[in-house]
């Protein structure tokens, strides 16, 4: 079988990613290892099939896109990923939204909470977000329900957001008077997952993505407190690593002493200019820190994942044959495939 992009190195990850044949791997195996249909259609790759650039990009776009509507495997509990890191400008949001997009354009349901003021992770899946909008606002504050502020994305029937507006910018202060101020978003996630019902045949999310906003804030830690896993974005440039113990110490507080079951789960590095030395050494450094809980997929610098806000879209439906677009389709499927693989 063909070495697949999960076991490869960083540097071999950026140099490969526009190749067809690798994004190809994502369809050649599932969590099982075991080949799937699919793959009789995609092993089959002549040399000669994608010899020009814009071959190669359909190629890696019908891919990205799940034009033969492959499957990726279910969690076996719906997994609560908060995404958080206090410096601003590590791509938190762009991660969020551009994992979430991947893992319901291959099968899986996610809901994304966007929990930054900014609401630019609303903005990226073309949710509404103007002033009197029901938001999560409404949620933290006004105790109102979350299946009555979710959207759902047009792209994706799969794919559900709730948005947060500009009311949300005050919310940290509001919450300080509040009661239980650390669990209303706990509250909230869990009330919205007891309310499935077998014999309503509905069914819930196999992922919920929270999008913080870039500090340690009461809006960041009802992310936590809410959550059972970290996934923390790390741009591969020094200045990202400052601050980031203070991150951790967090994490461990909130796990002490407001939910046991929290973890950090996933690091993803991002922002990735293999031209530089640099990035090397903070890739290095950080896999060294972290282990196995770096995604062996990076994130490399892209133009194309920067511009998809602006038209309302992720860079997974706005450019799929992007390389952005193909990193973060190799890192949402090593997320999937790794929690098919834990144990609730």
């Amino acid at each position: 079988m063909t070495e697949s992009y999960l076991e490869r190195g960083p540097a071999d990850d950026v140099s490969r990613e526009t190749s067809s044949v690798e994004v190809s791997a994502v369809s050649r195996e599932t969590s099982s290892g075991e080949p799937t249909d699919v793959s009789r259609e995609t092993s089959a790759v002549d040399d000669h099939a994608y010899d020009t650039p814009i071959a190669r990009e359909a190629a890696q776009a019908v891919h990205v896109l799940n034009v033969r509507q492959e499957q990726w495997p279910k969690p076996p509990a719906p997994r609560i990923l908060t995404v958080a890191n206090q410096k601003g400008g590590v791509g938190k949001t762009t991660s969020t939204v551009n994992i979430a997009a991947a893992l319901a354009l291959h099968g899986l349901r996610v809901l994304v909470i966007d929990l930054d003021p900014q609401g630019n992770a609303s903005t990226a899946l073309g949710i509404e977000h103007g002033v009197g909008t029901p938001s999560v606002y409404d949620v933290l504050l006004g105790g109102r329900p979350l299946r009555e502020v979710t959207s759902q994305a047009e792209f994706t029937p799969t794919l559900s957001c709730v948005p947060a507006t500009l009311d949300l910018a005050g919310a940290d202060i509001e919450l300080t008077s509040q009661v239980a101020r650390e669990y209303r978003l706990q509250r909230a996630v869990n009330e919205y997952l007891d309310g499935f019902s077998p014999a309503d045949d509905a069914v819930p999310p196999d992922y919920i993505l929270i999008d913080c906003p870039p500090s340690l804030g009461l809006l960041t830690l009802n992310a936590l407190v809410a959550a059972r896993e970290v996934l923390i974005p790390i741009q591969c440039e020094y200045y990202a690593l400052e601050g980031l113990a203070q991150l951790l110490n967090t994490v461990e507080l909130v796990k002490a002493h407001l939910n046991p079951r929290l973890a950090v789960s996933t690091v993803l590095l991002t922002m990735y200019d293999s031209r530089t030395k640099l990035a090397d050494q903070v890739a290095a450094e950080v896999r060294d820190h972290f282990g196995d809980l770096v995604l062996t997929p990076v994130i490399p610098r892209n133009v194309r994942v920067s511009e998809a806000p602006g038209f309302g879209q992720t860079v997974m439906t706005y450019d799929a044959g992007s390389r952005g677009a193909i990193g973060y389709l190799q890192a949402a499927h090593e997320i999937a495939v790794s929690g098919n693989r834990q144990e609730r």
